[in-house]
């Protein structure tokens, strides 16, 4: 009796040491990949961790491990020191790093318009009633969006104070306006009940995307299907995030707590009023889609606003490889 008990239990270790070995095995096989966000995770990050947690990057052969961004981070230079394989970044930075020969490229635009805007109390009726506001900015916006809305609307320096990141200057000064992103200060201003409208630069037709996949050249070079998949995955699992954000939601808690159920709905509800993600080229084209044309009125812009040389190479800080034949369109 005693034998036969050992012997089950000696074929029982061996079927679990053998199922143990094939799951190492498995994640031996999967591809290590690194992925850096712009910052903190949120709603706007919800496409890749959607990936994650819906296992599309697996299915692609990708062990892929997503890290926070925050403000104390540059990406970029994290990404250039191989820290990470691909990195959340925007068109104006890649822009200038094309100027600087640093060999990085966007492969897909998974925010078809820039986010930036201004938040203004309820008696501004749009951009034009910005001439005799105080305008509360940040220092990178100039680098940015500031010349842009400057020199469309008129405005001037002299109105300028500096953006604090956070909400009370603007509540206590009614002629008073702040940059803002459309899911983040608006989500505090309707939590404490105070009305205010938000302009989207994009609408008056500020031209960048807005979150770009970024990586190297030489991760291109090295390794297109790696870069194939990874595009391929991200865009599904920004599908998916559109269609039921749940499962992304759940890995963005886990690692931001502060990020709260109420401030992911609005994030996503607004993603989806302004077809960040699914509108404009992406409603036909597929999610990420790029166009040369919009890159080349970005390079026109940050040329004219003295932000770039005129000589820079802008065909050299995207390729559209990756997302032309996708065609992965939101349900």
């Amino acid at each position: 009796m005693k034998n036969t008990f050992d012997k089950a239990r000696l074929a029982l270790g061996a079927s679990v040491a053998l199922l143990c070995a094939m799951g190492a095995a498995e994640a031996a096989d999967l591809q290590k990949v690194t992925f850096m966000t712009s910052w903190y995770a949120q709603a706007e990050h919800g496409g890749f961790y959607q990936a994650k947690a819906k296992g599309l990057y697996e299915k692609e052969g990708l062990d892929v491990t997503i890290k926070m961004g925050g403000p104390q981070i540059n990406g970029m230079q994290l990404l250039l020191a191989g820290e990470t394989d691909f990195y959340n970044g925007f068109d104006f930075q890649v822009l200038s790093g094309v100027e600087q020969k640093l060999p990085v490229k966007a492969i897909a635009a998974m925010f078809q318009h820039d986010v930036n805007g201004m938040l203004t109390h309820k008696d501004v009726e749009s951009l034009d009633g910005l001439k005799d506001k105080t305008l509360m900015i940040a220092t990178t916006a100039r680098a940015s969006w500031w010349p842009w809305l400057k020199s469309k609307y008129g405005l001037s320096d002299t109105q300028v104070k500096p953006y604090t990141f956070n909400v009370q200057p603007f509540l206590v000064d009614a002629q008073s306006a702040q940059q803002a992103f459309p899911s983040s200060e608006p989500f505090t201003l309707e939590q404490q009940g105070v009305p205010y409208n938000f302009f989207l630069f994009a609408d008056q037709g500020y031209p960048p995307y807005g979150i770009t996949l970024v990586t190297r050249n030489d991760v291109i070079e090295g390794k297109p299907d790696v870069v194939e998949k990874f595009t391929r995955a991200s865009i599904e699992g920004w599908k998916s995030y559109l269609a039921d954000p749940s499962a992304g939601n759940e890995l963005i808690k886990q690692a931001n707590p502060k990020m709260s159920d109420a401030q992911l709905a609005f994030a996503l509800k607004r993603m989806k009023e302004l077809g960040l993600v699914a509108g404009g080229d992406a409603a036909t084209d597929g999610i990420g889609i790029m166009k040369e044309e919009r890159w080349k009125a970005s390079y026109d812009y940050m040329v004219s606003a003295g932000l770039l040389k005129a000589e820079t190479n802008w065909k050299d800080a995207f390729t559209t490889d990756y997302v032309k034949d996708l065609k992965i369109k939101p349900d």
